[in-house]
């Protein structure tokens, strides 16, 4: 009987507490340069608090900002984003990832967008917001 040989890629990667998950095949993709900017983390985040809400996992908005240890007013701040138009929330969701420094949109940038209710004005400050943020 001949002995058989296989060869393949092995990656092991660490699954906290010093557990080890054996993948085969080729390690996987290096992360992407850059970070995700905030106010995209802050949007994802709305739409989970949102969840949390509408599923009765949590009760309010005070129950949320205990649970964060956040004011209330922080956490209406953050729920004021699923204001934005739905294709606004889309672009804050994709902007590009920063590479250094700081992000080119902060919250407070938003905060006035979010709170304008005709999603026609709202796209008219985006792209006024966008040419800012562009220079």
């Amino acid at each position: 009987m001949n002995p058989l040989t296989i060869e393949c890629a092995v990656h092991f990667q660490r699954q906290g507490r010093g557990r080890k998950e054996l993948t085969v095949g080729v390690a996987p993709p290096a992360p992407l340069p850059g970070r995700v900017p905030r106010v995209a983390r802050l949007l994802a985040l709305a739409h989970r608090l949102e969840r949390l809400l509408r599923s009765g996992v949590v009760r309010d908005y005070a129950e949320l900002a205990r649970l964060g240890h956040v004011t209330r007013a922080r956490i209406s701040q953050v729920l004021n984003l699923l204001y934005l138009a739905p294709d606004l929330q889309e672009a804050v969701l994709f902007l590009p990832r920063t590479k250094r420094g700081r992000d080119p949109i902060p919250l407070w940038r938003l905060q006035p967008i979010a709170s304008t209710r005709d999603w026609k004005k709202q796209r008219a400050l985006w792209a006024s917001l966008m040419r800012w943020a562009s220079a």
